[in-house]
């Protein structure tokens, strides 16, 4: 009779050990160690889409002053050819976009938010190529991974 009882008493005995509890914690705990800086990475990449996207218009604004007029020091400010007047927003992502005078650059500047710092900005500079333009990204948005050239 007491084999039975030592069967039975095995059989009723079900869950998990406190050690395989413990490794599955672990587990877990390396998995959002890694996966949360991930995330917050990719929030931040996202909302910075906001500010590139802000800078399309100047863009298209440059490039067909400089197909109209022939020269950069033609598009270097804003209004001329076409180009959009600057903005300055205190709500969403977008600060300002703003155009330097004689390289005709655009420089796009973030509010704080969603982990952006406001000193994160971005640079997209025109480079004559032929007949044509050539842009390219500089700035805080490049070396944070915000865009490739």
């Amino acid at each position: 009779m007491t084999t039975t009882r030592r069967r039975l008493a095995r059989r009723a005995q079900k869950g998990f050990t406190l050690i395989e509890l413990m490794i599955v914690v672990a587990i877990i705990g390396i998995l959002a160690a890694v996966a949360l800086p991930a995330y917050q990475n990719y929030i931040k990449r996202a909302a910075y889409s906001e500010v590139i996207a802000a800078m399309e218009p100047y863009k298209l604004g440059v490039t067909e002053c400089f197909q109209t007029e022939g020269a950069l020091a033609s598009c270097d400010v804003l209004g001329e050819a076409g180009i959009p007047s600057g903005f300055t927003s205190t709500s969403g992502i977008v600060n300002n976009v703003a155009i330097t005078a004689t390289t005709a650059a655009l420089v796009a500047t973030p509010n704080a938010a969603k982990g952006i710092l406001a000193t994160e900005t971005c640079t997209l500079t025109p480079t004559v190529a032929g007949e044509r333009l050539t842009w390219a990204y500089s700035g805080a948005c490049l070396t944070q991974g915000y865009v490739k050239n």
